[in-house]
């Protein structure tokens, strides 16, 4: 029994204890919504876009109008570099963007300073169509051999490279409508001889080399005679090459390959075609885009076109969407006398063109000039 003095409980010493003081509920729930304290990693990030975006927007918007101010300044040059009347006779059959169209691909090289190999008029020594096709989302590629066997409306029957040396584009425009039934919606002449700083501004162009190529000994590199004498030519190795301006150039310009007795002026326009395609894909990237406003109006310097901005840049987002490419070729047979003579295949070609027929390669033993199609990466046998 416990002492009548002593207290019924024990008296502790006071003090204040460690910790935080308790909180009550509603201070608890205060924490957790974030209303005291610092704030969520999430709010800072959307701070963050919130700011961003729109900074990147307008600058994406004066970069695309500064691209489109140096390109339109080539593209005007290249309008006045067109002769008069060329576009009275082109069809312009709508938007590029929605609409099949058909675009004259002519390349000449006519520089005249007396070296082997070079032409001194101006012969479209390449001729191509270029068929934009969006609703089926491909690019059909025809090729027109240069000395095919046609009808110059008011010159009788020549070469088909011969109108344009006649009566320039709009004369060559009107021989390819007549041949092949296509109406022309635009036009694009190349001048081989200013090539070299258009693919080097493009940062150069890839080539698939169909086979080894020793050329003759034209456009020497070398300064004296002596040394040109010894020099064996230009070679080029099978496969896939990159090329700077200078080295496209020499491709293009070819024509005889001593590794090669078949080799003839055929295939050298088939090359500067292959080389005119590869420039004019990069020409149409998006990744030319970033550069445009550097060097929109120097890339339009060997180019003669009635295309607009407008037309460049809807041809840009044709080729982006573009699944699927067809490589076509009107062709005939070799009569002898410098002449291809057309043959019946060209009409199936031009159908296979506009998509009314499933694409064929040339028939077996057509030989060079076999008229056909190829889709994809195949290549003409």
């Amino acid at each position: 029994m416990a002492d009548p003095g002593e207290k019924p409980y024990r008296v502790y010493r006071g003090g204040r204890t460690r910790g935080g003081v308790p909180r009550s509920g509603r201070d608890r729930r205060r924490d957790v919504a974030g209303l005291d304290g610092p704030k969520p990693r999430r709010r800072r990030w959307k701070l963050w876009l919130a700011l961003v975006i729109p900074v990147l927007v307008v600058l994406l918007a004066i970069w695309t109008f500064a691209g489109y101010l140096s390109v339109r300044s080539g593209v005007g040059d290249a309008h006045a570099r067109l002769p008069a009347g060329t576009t009275a006779v082109l069809a312009h059959s709508g938007l590029i963007v929605d609409t099949p169209t058909n675009i004259l691909l002519l390349g000449t090289d006519h520089a005249t300073n007396g070296q082997a190999g070079r032409s001194s008029d101006d012969h479209s020594d390449s001729m191509m169509i270029l068929r934009t096709d969006p609703g089926r989302h491909r690019l059909v590629y025809l090729s027109l051999p240069r000395d095919l066997r046609v009808t110059i409306p008011g010159y009788g029957d020549q070469k088909i490279n011969a109108a344009m040396q006649i009566g320039g584009p709009r004369l060559a425009i009107q021989t390819v409508e007549q041949f092949t039934g296509l109406p022309i919606d635009h036009v694009v002449v190349v001048d081989f001889g200013q090539f070299e700083q258009l693919v080097n501004a493009l940062g150069g162009v890839t080539i698939d080399v169909s086979e080894n190529i020793l050329s003759n000994r034209f456009d020497c590199p070398y300064s004296t005679a002596t040394r040109c004498q010894q020099w064996d030519g230009w070679r080029f190795h099978k496969g896939v090459t990159h090329m700077d301006g200078h080295t496209a150039l020499i491709y293009s310009r070819i024509r005889e390959n001593r590794l090669d007795p078949a080799w003839t002026d055929f295939t050298r326009g088939q090359n500067q075609q292959a080389v005119m395609q590869a420039t004019l894909s990069k020409l149409a990237s998006p990744s030319m885009f970033f550069r445009l406003p550097f060097s929109g109006s120097s890339l339009m310097a060997p180019i003669t076109t009635d295309l607009s901005t407008w037309d460049f840049a809807q041809l840009g987002w044709v080729k982006f969407r573009a699944g699927n490419v067809l490589h076509c070729r009107l062709g005939g047979s070799a009569t002898g006398n410098g002449f291809i003579t057309s043959t019946q295949e060209n009409i199936q070609v031009v159908q296979e063109v506009l998509g009314n027929s499933a694409a064929q390669p040339p028939a077996p033993g057509s030989g060079l000039f076999g008229p056909g199609c190829v889709t994809g990466n195949q290549k003409f046998k």
